[in-house]
């Protein structure tokens, strides 16, 4: 079986094989798409696979939407090249369920893929030629959170951004710069509204999204590179809007035994393949089933019916509230606590680390007892139902083939998110102490000793990738296991809000967190003790 458009015209070869098919005429939604397009997406990875385009391929099935959707990358070229043009834009998702049942879905729904690269006039003259359609409605955008960034992790402007500043949307470089660049072409073809709508994992997405176009019109409008008028309409929010989002979808890199049943079903060419920039790429998706899009509904040229496919639509302070519950308590701490424990105690998925007696009540006790007391309800999603979910399905479900070492990637930007503002609220309120706050500093203090990168018994592994390694692992450059940690030496770092979300010595926590690191580098077997220790 092969995944293209002549491949999956043998439809009952494929459903022989147990694999649901697009139930439209591709051909006939794909020419629609390339002359109106609707929504164009920024980010061609897993997770915009397994959820956006799943979801727009089944209000195609349902005969809701007659357009399909327009695949963007520009970090990593290759996805495009090699996995999306090759395969006609179809995919795999194969859907791991908690009970043992799998999905096979073929995703035909991106209609058309292009790559973010101003040196490529073709492909870029296209996806300028995308945003001065009428038709447009959404730009949408997964490119995690630092794709928002604009400086490096020392808090200067890149290169590449400094030289876009300067110059102009005429060929930019930088990531935001060339996605502000197109919002000129928009301008430029009649001030045409759109919803630039960020769906990555962090806090008041939209927010970082507006942040960085607006850098860049406030730039060339004052060195006059770009029309004055420009500023008003990125601004004008009946213009251009820049709506938050709440996303949740556990998508984990391509498995090996995912791969094994698909070529064991006869799927050909369907080997993953690590590219230049290290993406491990593949032309399938396994993912879980649970997924949630929760979505400020601000859309200045209005949208199709996408709440059909579950998308919920509210206004922004409930997401907000949604987002806050979901990031800093119900499920993100979680995850982040078990992948930097994970690491140190050489834990490969992180099913198998809910089958730890320590690690289980190590994030029942920071979601139940620690996060949930300040958790707000949202009302279009109950904060404890939730956190069931993720505890007695999401998390230990044993088919979902996730790795600590995958979750630990920027740990340094997900701790002031995921923890910090928890501490804030107990802080903020009189009923609550933050002296009660047992297990949140011991995931803080874990965190650093997993920057010694030597695992519990005292064997060295590799740190996931991380903006901040160079400026926090010197801190513990002095520490190993054994002997005695000097822990004054972390005062400058334990003081910097930008990483734990409060200086740790004015919340009151640092002396717990130094006093953790002390009993955890005591010797091998010290992580363990520690976890032992104080969940019981």
């Amino acid at each position: 079986m092969k995944l293209d458009r002549e491949g999956i015209r043998d439809r009952k070869q494929w459903e022989a094989a147990g694999y649901r098919l697009p139930q439209y005429d591709r051909e006939k939604v794909g020419q629609a798409t390339r002359e109106n397009p609707f929504w164009i997406h920024f980010g061609a990875g897993n997770i915009f696979r397994a959820f956006q385009a799943n979801a727009v391929q089944n209000l195609l099935n349902d005969g809701t939407l007659d357009r399909g959707l327009i695949a963007a990358e520009g970090f990593d070229y290759e996805l495009i090249e090699k996995m999306y043009h090759p395969h006609d834009n179809l995919s795999v998702l194969v859907t791991l369920k908690a009970d043992g049942n799998v999905e096979k879905t073929v995703v035909g729904s991106v209609m058309e893929s292009c790559i973010l690269d101003s040196e490529n006039a073709e492909q870029y003259g296209r996806l300028a030629e995308i945003f001065r359609k009428d038709s447009l409605q959404i730009a949408s955008f997964t490119i995690t959170e630092k794709g928002y960034s604009l400086g490096s992790g020392s808090g200067e402007l890149l290169a590449s951004v400094r030289a876009d500043l300067e110059n102009g949307p005429q060929k930019p470089a930088s990531y935001m710069g060339k996605v502000a660049a197109l919002l000129y072409c928009r301008y430029q073809a009649g001030k045409k509204p759109i919803a630039m709508v960020s769906m990555d994992n962090c806090s008041h997405n939209g927010d970082r999204l507006r942040d960085a176009i607006c850098t860049f019109a406030q730039a060339w409008v004052e060195n006059k590179t770009a029309d004055a008028g420009f500023w008003d309409y990125v601004t004008d929010k009946s213009a251009v809007s820049f709506p938050w989002t709440m996303i949740d979808k556990i998508t984990p890199r391509p498995d090996a035994s995912v791969l094994e049943m698909l070529k064991a079903d006869g799927l050909e060419d369907a080997d993953p393949a690590v590219t230049a920039r290290g993406t491990y790429a593949a032309p399938f998706v396994n993912a879980e089933e649970c997924e949630y899009l929760v979505i400020e509904d601000d859309f200045p040229g209005g949208r199709p019916a996408l709440e059909k496919c579950g998308f919920l639509f509210t206004d922004r302070e409930t997401v907000d509230k949604v987002e806050r519950m979901k990031v800093c308590t119900c499920l993100n701490p979680l995850h982040t606590a078990l992948a930097v424990f994970g690491c140190l105690l050489g834990y490969r998925k992180i099913s198998d680390e809910m089958q730890d007696p320590q690690l289980a009540r190590l994030v029942r006790t920071i979601g139940y007892q620690e996060g949930l007391p300040v958790v707000t309800d949202p009302g279009v999603l109950d904060p404890k139902e939730f956190l069931d979910t993720v505890l007695n399905v999401r998390i230990p479900n044993p088919f979902m083939p996730d790795t600590p070492q995958r979750i630990a990637t920027d740990t340094s930007q997900k701790l002031p998110i995921r923890f910090g503002e928890t501490i804030k609220a107990y802080a903020a309120d009189k009923t609550l102490d933050v002296a009660d706050l047992k297990l949140i500093p011991l995931v803080f203090a874990g965190w650093l000793r997993y920057l010694m990168a030597v695992d519990d018994e005292g064997r060295p592994f590799e740190l996931s990738s991380d903006p901040l390694l160079d400026t926090v692992c010197p801190y513990v450059a002095g520490f190993a296991l054994g002997k005695e940690a000097d822990t004054a030496v972390l005062e400058p770092l334990l003081k910097k809000a930008k990483i734990f979300g409060v200086d740790l010595y004015e919340a009151g926590l640092a002396d717990r967190v130094c006093s953790y690191l002390k009993e955890l580098v005591a010797g091998p077997g010290a992580v363990r003790a520690t976890l032992v220790k104080y969940t019981g």
